[in-house]
């Protein structure tokens, strides 16, 4: 699937913070009640409103999904485009910083369970991370899995955050994505 071939653009942010000795990474857990994806691990993000910048979007999704003010977030980074084809959405990933420490945030619970802190740390220990193969859409396609305490992060978000950890790390560049 490409940009064109899908009903709207979305963008999600990575969203990083200094807090002491470890970096850590911000992710919702979407209410159970939602129509779409309810109860799963992602980034802050959605729909993109006729004729908003993405990054704007991804500001926006933010403050609305757990009050983080859209001026505090710096846009550093872009990690690679994907299409989804359950929800037809294209999805630009950003990374953000927030400065000052752990932010405050407060998850509005019309769409976010809860808030995770999570440390990069812990997503790169080898029992937390796995990858299998799936045969769906008609062919074998490689499916990422983090397993946190209590969640697990799955699919595009998965895909995204290997990818954020590998360029952070230098094992992945621009373009290493492996999601289709």
């Amino acid at each position: 699937i490409r940009e064109g071939d899908v009903a709207h653009g979305s963008a999600v942010i990575a969203l990083l913070y200094d807090a002491g000795p470890r970096v850590h990474v911000v992710l919702t857990r979407r209410s159970s009640g939602l129509r779409a994806h309810g109860g799963e691990v992602s980034f802050p993000g959605g729909r993109q409103d006729p004729g908003e910048v993405l990054t704007d979007t991804a500001r926006r999704e933010a403050h609305e999904e757990i009050g983080l003010p859209p001026a505090s977030i710096e846009i550093v980074g872009e990690l690679d485009h994907l299409s989804t084809i359950t929800s037809g959405s294209f999805i630009v990933p950003y990374v953000g910083l927030v400065g000052g420490g752990r932010p405050a945030v407060t998850p509005n619970p019309a769409e976010v369970e809860a808030v995770l802190h999570v440390p990069l740390a812990e997503l790169l220990l080898p029992d937390v991370y796995r990858e299998e193969r799936w045969h769906i859409f008609g062919g074998v396609r490689p499916i990422f899995f983090f397993e946190l305490h209590g969640d697990t992060v799955w699919g595009a978000t998965a895909a995204m955050l290997r990818q954020l950890l590998g360029l952070l790390t230098g094992t992945l560049a621009r373009g290493d994505l492996a999601h289709e």
